[in-house]
């Protein structure tokens, strides 16, 4: 039987937590050997919860630690070019939770800094090993579409994060941190985008004006290749989860995503009704795993990673061209980024 890899988990947030119980739970290749989290008392609770036999207040000591191979980084996307850049200095596989960087500055130090050290970077963007999503892209890949001329992504919350988190000098805000997987999305099944042009506004929740944020966007996207693309974000679908997309071609088209979480109907004298997604956990529960466990995966195997900082980086220039154009009304081509 094969070695297991012993990572160590840095940020034990929401998206932290659910990482730390996978990989102590499911990913049979991984052993979770140490976490660690800024707060304190957190990650010596975690550890105590789900027996991991060592607990950190910085990131710094557990990257210090010599058993440890690989790092997962699930901290607030304005500390991830620290923490990235001193994982690959001491030399571990690195595993980092989008958005990659604030700005593209940040991201490209980090890309830099991981190719210097010559260790194995993986970007999460979960979509990518969701059932649904990866049959679209055999789909496109294998022309059962024809030509894709049009993409459209939909991603809706059902409420709005903590406004601290809302910040975008912390998570970058709605266009970069969620629009991030829509733009990722839009890359992997039509190509490199050219032009976008962003409208959007704070129309659900005026307290979000006080982090300068917006609740909800669209942003119109043109590629290369001259095909369209749109990409709506909300943070206000009351009744649930919102996530779909499509995919128009010249021989056909391919919709992806789902309102109803219990394949039921209830039929009645007062009408025909299903129940919704409740939230993102129920679901992209699978893709986050399969997405985990394939990094442990190929850092034992040696082999490169499925999402690259390169990927990242271009969402990134997206998001970012997608909020000066939501700043000066007009489109912005991705190269001003």
């Amino acid at each position: 039987m094969a070695a297991k890899l012993n990572v160590g988990l840095i940020g034990l947030g929401r998206m932290g937590r659910v990482y730390g119980a996978y990989l102590a739970e499911r990913v049979p290749g991984a052993r979770l050997t140490a976490v660690a989290d800024r707060n304190p008392g957190v990650a010596r609770s975690f550890g105590s919860e789900y027996d991991v036999p060592k607990t950190y207040e910085s990131h710094h000591d557990l990257l210090d630690d010599k058993d440890i191979q690989a790092v997962v980084i699930v901290t607030s996307t304005s500390t991830h070019q620290e923490v990235v850049v001193d994982a690959a200095r001491s030399g571990k596989a690195v595993f980092c939770e989008k958005p990659i960087s604030l700005t593209v500055e940040g991201a490209r130090e980090m890309i830099a800094a991981v190719e210097r050290a010559g260790v194995f970077f993986h970007m999460a963007f979960q979509r990518r090993f969701d059932a649904g999503y990866m049959a679209a892209k055999k789909k496109v890949d294998d022309g059962a579409i024809g030509s894709p001329v049009m993409f459209t992504s939909i991603s809706r919350d059902p409420y709005r994060p903590p406004l601290e988190f809302c910040d975008p000098k912390a998570s970058g805000g709605l266009i970069a941190d969620m629009g991030a997987h829509d733009f990722d999305l839009a890359r992997w099944y039509m190509g490199e985008v050219k032009t976008v042009h962003a409208i959007g506004g704070t129309l659900a929740y005026p307290e979000m004006k006080t982090v300068g944020d917006i609740d909800n966007a669209i942003i119109d996207l043109v590629f290369e290749n001259d095909a369209l693309g749109a990409v709506q974000l909300s943070r206000n679908a009351v009744f649930g989860y919102d996530i779909r997309a499509d995919i128009w071609g010249t021989k056909g088209s391919i919709q992806i995503g789902y309102h109803r979480q219990t394949p039921i109907l209830m039929m009645t004298a007062e009408g025909i009704t299903h129940d919704v997604v409740p939230y993102f956990m129920e679901r992209f529960e699978n893709a986050y795993v399969a997405q985990i466990k394939d990094f442990v995966d190929r850092v034992s195997a040696g082999t490169g990673p499925a999402i690259t900082g390169a990927d990242a980086l271009e969402a990134l220039r997206i998001s970012l061209a997608a909020n000066l154009s939501l700043k000066s009304g007009t489109p912005v081509n991705i190269a001003a980024t």
